[in-house]
């Protein structure tokens, strides 16, 4: 909307400064001015199209990089065979992806901090493309450790890139569209993930020839390096750090405060002795681990029931993706609709633990489109929980960063995976597929039960607090509606008087 009695003035201060980055006629969609909380100007907010060129191009790297994560696990018996290794070495080529997030979130959460959206792009971007060509090189029934060498540089990437939507949403969309916005950012990653599934298994086919299957996996993997690069170019030449005119009033709050006022340690600290929040981080913890374990898992599983049905495994893994996006952005919008975040993630978690019961028992039935319509539930509800945990930690942890946050939830959920992936392998090696989804499932009680707590573990203030879409919490800064000029530092209010909207 534009206020125009009180936008003229601001574009006008603007258009004085001299040339906008990426502004012009035909990339602003709407302005308005807001007081600045000193009695003084207006303050203009404006939203612009290249938003969408922004969140779009993350996802596409983002869904590089996931591509890359499940590329071996949906072919691992094929994998085992040319490489000549066994399961369990195979199961790691996913797993690395896990591990190698743990050490490095941190310093990767502080570089995203302090440097900004734009170096962390072209970090992700510069290890994602070189993982890629490291892999192209390994394309030898004697080149295991190099292709777990260029699987390790692709899992640096994922750091860079899995705290991100939350932050990029924050900067760029307006307050009605962080949600969605954020949803979009992880949509990518899901859609890499079922992308992953899908094409390995067609390109890669069962042959007994080495030299056949070399030719194939090569294939795939000079796609995948293509598809880095081109990426990698757009990255470099389009992806910009922040608009110049802000798009809500919590961002233009945002960039008055230095970066030097924020403490990174003090964060992470903060947020360690914040009840509400580590229930969430561990239950958080629990449902994605168990997401990581059966996708990694899930060809060994097919082909144990349905032999010879390696395509379908990817098809049923795409199902399980597909369903989960759906799920995400349904999740986004209702959450930018209704914002009842302890409600909604409650119900979903609930629905992940049905859904992951109800594949267990129909799994050995010998129907396959039986496993289609149970894995399609089970992603719906299981993937459809990723961008609720990041909005509800966002949440809870107002006025705390975003990146910080949904960080220490992705250690969470990589900690679970190595854990719950090499449990359940051992399991379905002994036991079957059923014992193996059955200890899922008792993770996913409990982390219900978790999710079901933390309400009960919130303050008063907790409870009656709402952070403000689209501010970036490590200001400390809270926009006060009763009474308080915009921009007082919360030290300065009581929580329990003070809340936004």
């Amino acid at each position: 909307m534009v206020d125009n009695t009180r936008a003229s003035p601001g574009r006008s201060a603007q258009d004085s400064n001299g040339p906008r980055l990426g502004a012009n006629a035909s990339d602003q969609t709407g302005s308005s001015s807001i007081p600045n909380g000193n009695g003084g100007s207006a303050a203009t907010t404006r939203l612009y199209n290249k938003r969408w060129a922004i969140v779009l191009l993350f996802s596409s790297y983002s869904l590089n990089n996931a591509y890359q994560w499940i590329q071996y696990g949906i072919i691992s018996n094929i994998i085992m065979k040319f490489y000549r290794v066994e399961a369990f070495a195979v199961d790691w080529l996913s797993m690395i992806f896990m591990l190698t997030y743990i050490p490095f979130i941190f310093p990767v959460t502080w570089l995203l901090e302090k440097k900004g959206l734009r170096v962390t792009a072209l970090m992700a971007n510069a290890l994602n493309c070189a993982g890629t060509w490291i892999k192209v090189a390994s394309v030898s029934p004697d080149l295991f450790g190099v292709t777990m060498l260029g699987q390790f540089v692709s899992s640096l990437s994922q750091v860079f890139i899995l705290g991100m939507p939350s932050r990029l949403a924050s900067v760029w969309f307006g307050a009605d569209e962080v949600s969605t916005a954020c949803s979009i950012g992880v949509f990518g990653n899901q859609m890499g993930i079922g992308i992953g599934f899908l094409v390995p298994p067609i390109l890669v086919p069962n042959v007994d020839d080495m030299n056949e299957l070399a030719y194939h996996i090569r294939i795939m993997f000079y796609i995948s390096a293509g598809m880095a690069t081109l990426i990698f170019i757009l990255v470099v030449t389009v992806f910009q750090e922040k608009p110049e005119i802000p798009p809500s009033q919590a961002q233009v709050q945002a960039r008055n405060i230095p970066r030097d006022e924020y403490s990174y340690k003090a964060s992470i600290l903060r947020l360690l002795r914040n009840k509400p929040f580590m229930l969430l981080m561990l239950s958080y913890g629990l449902n994605v681990g168990c997401f990581y374990a059966v996708s990694t898992l899930l060809n060994r599983m097919i082909i144990e029931h349905y032999p010879g049905e390696e395509v379908n495994a990817g098809r049923i893994g795409l199902t399980i993706v597909i369903a989960g996006m759906l799920g995400s952005l349904i999740c986004g919008v209702w959450l930018d609709k209704t914002k009842f975040y302890k409600q909604t993630t409650l119900v979903v978690y609930l629905l992940s633990l049905i859904g992951m019961l109800v594949y267990a028992f129909t799994l050995s039935l010998g129907h396959l489109w039986v496993v289609f319509v149970t894995a399609g539930v089970l992603g719906f509800f299981m993937t459809g929980y990723l961008p609720l945990g990041f909005e509800y930690a966002v949440e809870l942890t107002y006025p705390e960063s975003e990146g910080t946050s949904s960080g220490l939830l992705n250690c969470s959920a990589q900690i679970f995976g190595i854990i719950f992936t090499i449990s359940q392998g051992k399991i379905i090696d002994q036991w079957g597929t059923l014992a193996g989804n059955i200890f899922l499932s008792i993770f996913l009680l409990i982390g219900t039960i978790m999710t079901g707590k933390i309400l009960t573990s919130l303050s008063p203030s907790q409870r009656a607090r709402k952070r403000v879409p689209g501010l970036k919490p490590s200001s400390m800064f809270s926009l006060c509606f009763c009474g308080f000029s915009p921009g007082t530092p919360v030290s300065s209010h009581s929580p329990k008087t003070c809340m936004s909207g």
